[in-house]
């Protein structure tokens, strides 16, 4: 194999080309926006298990991306009710702890690393359709050029066009009846939150927040909709009606949430929270699926960036390491579904706890606290933060 064909430049892409060039297979980059995202989305978390595939690659985000520490997780009542605190994945032994970091400065940042490693990154190329050849593949874009490489990665997020081409009857991505809005604040006095998110469950919506040592302030709330409203329906709203409309939501639980909601900077950004627990098919001919293109999670359990960077690691090992291309992407599959499955599902699980009736919220406030210590421990959640991928064992042993 000579040259793999990335279709898709945020987080997945770039991560996918610095791990084929470290197996050493050459690749590029084509992404569908015609200038780098650096300032698309608001922030993620980038989990342990994360941060710790990056570095079979070389790449440290956690400093590099301005990242936050948030080794914890605080659970409070919207009356204000402390109900636990939890473990933001699992410390490991070089002392890793999850981060939250702006989406579009982690991006950024693997961005600049592939060209650092003289990885093209071609902006301006939506894919429009590929077709199989005897020697491998053929991408044609929508502004009429194309590009041939032995295979083609898909990974162009949770409305995969490269999906859609490969499996047309593959499942749709899926509304969780969650709406996310979210967006940055200061509010004079208020001390930074050191190595702890705080999350909130109000009467009729959840709230986060975190509080940098600048004062600058991450903030985000999981409102629940019966029906899914598109993008273009929520960017019709304001950013002043957005706060009008919170700042009633939110009255009558914690008062620091509206304080926090009414002293907002910049817009306010919303967007349908979505999940796809897999695609049937996750390859085709020379043709393979990663990240949010053939399994997507909603963001609850801060997992979605790190699916992705994973699979990036993992696939480029089953090439290096396993004869043919079709059994290369045989292996990948069979070492990831049943992770990804099972994340995706813990995520909807959290999804669908954010919002509650009033019975089902004094019960909630009632056993949370002593549900937290079984279920959300440490131990409980090992599986899904101590997850290592050596480069240097081959998948062989590792499968």
């Amino acid at each position: 194999m000579t040259k793999a064909l990335i279709v898709g430049g945020g987080i997945a892409g770039p991560t996918m080309a610095m791990a084929l060039q470290r197996a050493g297979i050459d690749s590029a980059v084509y992404e569908a926006y015609d200038r780098p995202a650096d300032y698309t989305g608001m922030f993620l978390n980038t989990a342990s298990n994360g941060l710790d595939a990056l570095r079979a690659i070389d790449v440290d985000v956690a400093e590099t991306a301005d990242g936050f520490p948030m080794p914890r997780m605080r659970m409070w009542s919207g009356t204000g009710k402390p109900l636990g605190e939890v473990a933001n994945g699992v410390r490991l032994a070089d002392g890793t702890v999850s981060v939250c970091v702006k989406r579009g400065l982690l991006q950024k940042v693997l961005r600049e690393q592939a060209l650092e490693r003289g990885i093209p990154v071609q902006y301006g190329k939506r894919l429009e359709s590929y077709q199989a050849t005897r020697d491998g593949v053929v991408a044609r874009f929508a502004d009429g050029t194309t590009a041939t490489g032995d295979i083609l990665i898909g990974a162009d997020g949770i409305h995969s066009r490269t999906r859609q081409i490969m499996n047309p009857e593959a499942p749709k991505p899926s509304f969780t009846g969650l709406v996310g809005v979210g967006g940055y604040s200061h509010v004079a006095g208020l001390a930074p939150t050191i190595g702890t998110q705080h999350f909130v469950f109000g009467k009729r919506a959840f709230f986060g927040y975190l509080v940098r040592e600048s004062g600058e302030i991450y903030w985000f709330a999981n409102l629940h909709r019966p029906d899914e409203p598109t993008r273009e329906e929520l960017a019709q709203t304001s950013s002043q009606e957005w706060k009008r409309h919170l700042l009633g939501l939110f009255a009558g639980d914690m008062p620091l949430i509206n304080e926090i909601i009414g002293n907002s900077t910049g817009e306010i950004g919303a967007h349908p929270v979505h999940d796809m627990p897999t695609s049937p098919l996750w390859h085709r001919g020379p043709v393979v699926l990663i990240g949010d293109a053939v399994h997507a999670t909603s963001p609850s359990a801060g997992q979605g960036a790190s699916m992705a960077i994973e699979d990036a690691i993992t696939l480029a090992k089953c090439l290096r390491d396993t004869p043919g291309t079709t059994a290369a992407f045989t292996v990948y599959e069979q070492l990831r579904r049943n992770r990804v499955e099972k994340v995706v599902a813990y995520s909807r699980k959290l999804s669908n706890s954010k919002t509650a009736g009033p019975l089902a919220r004094v019960f909630r406030d009632m056993t949370m606290p002593i549900a937290l210590k079984i279920f959300a421990s440490d131990k409980a959640h090992a599986w899904m933060y101590t997850h290592h991928i050596d480069w240097d064992t081959p998948i062989s042993q590792a499968a």
